[in-house]
């Protein structure tokens, strides 16, 4: 859809004051308004093949966990620990948010196991997750390009570090609209201290139309604020509010054709809905003892543990991209933020939770074609960086592990090799760019095709890069 374009002939066609004008406005804008109207039903059927999987949790660890922890087992790192890094670790194209040449070699503390029949290497502060090992595809050769927080968030959502661009989950959910009636096509949920930076820009739908941006949910209270009616305000009274602006809108999506005018009418209509199907939906008590359990949920907390079931939920509900985001950890050497006990405490609220959702999915069926995503937006240095006499890890661009299952990604198997201290890639690498591309590829579509026009050119999530990784799939 080119809106530049479109609105300039509009504005021709409404101006030229003559009869073929008028005929051609009028043409244009049916045509418009349907295309508004039905946005979201007709994308469903643009995929470019059949997919392998209908919807993507995806699992964001903000602020960049420690590969070297938790996925990556160095013998030599830790053999060398105390060392100074080569040289080589700090030339003119590599760059670290605080450590200078100098640095020394940080080995990691942490043992580790083999799980499953696949023998999957994993640290032994994510027991749970050892335990659906033969589920994971290991993805130990990401890099990307970013090594600050907030324009690498941008980047691994957006495929771009600056804000404007649409996040991965509306492109996804513009790609293969909504299947559901009474939620968002993409939902948002939170915990942790705080908020990832580059906030609400993470989830932006950018120039594609609003319809298609991340909805944020909360875990506690109101599941979205300002979604209930005001006091005094009965269902009749509201329908008849609804229908007045309804009415109003239309009008003016008849005049001007413009689709963020049926974006908002969608809204209204949503949010209709919503006040019923939302409440219901958060109820996570209504869940039995036994699933709770699974997950470690209780109702009412705003935990992990909680939106991880809500995710589940979500999806059995139509929701195509449920995205969480879990933060703090951005361990450099901080009181709260260190690979020693702070690191202990971020695994133990994010470990059970997760393999739980991968059990749940599975024994009901919807793992085959669910993505489930687990990362942040970088890793952590072979250098150690100590503050207050902590140990911990400055920001690493050029060597960290994601992990992914279902949606036909291979289970149980483990891609990517770095180089004995885990500072770079050596064989099977995985850019930020691919990971988009292949993702894109289970949901049927071709990562070259799937485009929106805005400002003259043809934009896509994974910009002008990125490769199927035929590797990672079955």
């Amino acid at each position: 859809m080119n809106i530049e374009c479109d609105n300039t002939r509009r504005h021709f066609f409404r101006d030229c004051g003559v009869g073929v004008g008028a005929m051609a406005l009028a043409d244009l804008l049916a045509q418009e308004t349907a295309s508004a109207s039905s946005t979201e039903s007709e994308s469903a059927r643009q995929c470019h093949f059949p997919a392998k999987a209908k919807r993507v949790i995806y699992l964001f660890m903000a602020g960049g966990p420690s590969q070297l922890e938790l996925f990556e087992q160095k013998p030599q790192l830790q053999q060398m620990s105390g060392e100074v890094a080569p040289d080589s670790f700090f030339d003119k194209e590599k760059s670290f948010a605080f450590i200078k040449k100098g640095a020394t070699l940080l080995g990691s503390e942490r043992r580790f196991r083999r799980h499953g029949q696949c023998g999957m290497e994993v640290s032994e502060l994510l027991p749970h997750l050892g335990t659906v090992a033969d589920d994971l595809c290991m993805v130990r050769g990401m890099v990307t390009d970013v090594f600050n927080h907030g324009p690498a968030k941008l980047f691994m959502n957006s495929g771009f570090q600056t804000p404007g661009r649409p996040s991965m989950g509306s492109w996804v959910t513009y790609g293969l609209g909504s299947e559901s009636n009474n939620h968002p096509g993409f939902v948002v949920l939170q915990s942790g201290p705080r908020g990832p930076r580059a906030g609400n820009a993470l989830w932006a739908s950018g120039f594609l139309p609003t319809t298609f941006q991340g909805v944020p949910f909360r875990g506690t209270g109101d599941a979205i604020l300002n979604l209930n009616s005001p006091a005094g305000i009965n269902s009749e009274r509201q329908r008849e509010f609804f229908d007045l602006v309804g009415n109003l809108n239309q009008q003016r999506l008849d005049l001007t054709g413009d689709p963020e005018i049926a974006t908002r009418m969608r809204a209204y209509e949503m949010a209709y809905r919503m006040q019923t199907s939302a409440p219901e939906l958060m109820d996570i008590g209504s869940e039995p003892k036994h699933i709770l359990d699974l997950y470690g949920a209780e109702p009412g907390a705003n935990s992990y543990a909680n939106n991880c079931l809500l995710a589940r939920r979500l999806i059995e509900r139509g929701v195509r991209f449920v995205q969480l985001y879990h933060t703090d950890w951005d361990d450099h050497g901080n009181p709260g933020q260190n690979i020693g006990s702070a690191l202990d405490k971020r695994c133990g609220e994010v470990d059970q939770p997760s393999a739980a959702l991968i059990k749940d999915l599975k024994q009901r069926g919807l793992l085959d074609d669910t993505i489930v995503i687990w990362g942040g937006e970088f890793g952590r240095t072979p250098m150690g960086e100590v503050r207050k006499s902590l140990p911990g890890r400055d920001h690493h661009i050029n060597a960290f592990t994601m992990w992914v299952a279902g949606g036909g990604f291979k289970a149980g198997h483990s891609y990517g090799k770095t180089d004995d201290l885990g500072f770079g890639v050596v064989d099977e690498q995985v850019h930020v760019h691919d990971l988009h591309a292949t993702l894109l590829n289970q949901l049927g579509f071709d990562h070259e095709k799937l485009t929106f026009r805005f400002q003259g050119r043809e934009y896509r999530l994974t910009d002008v890069h990125g490769r199927v990784v035929n590797e990672l799939l079955t």
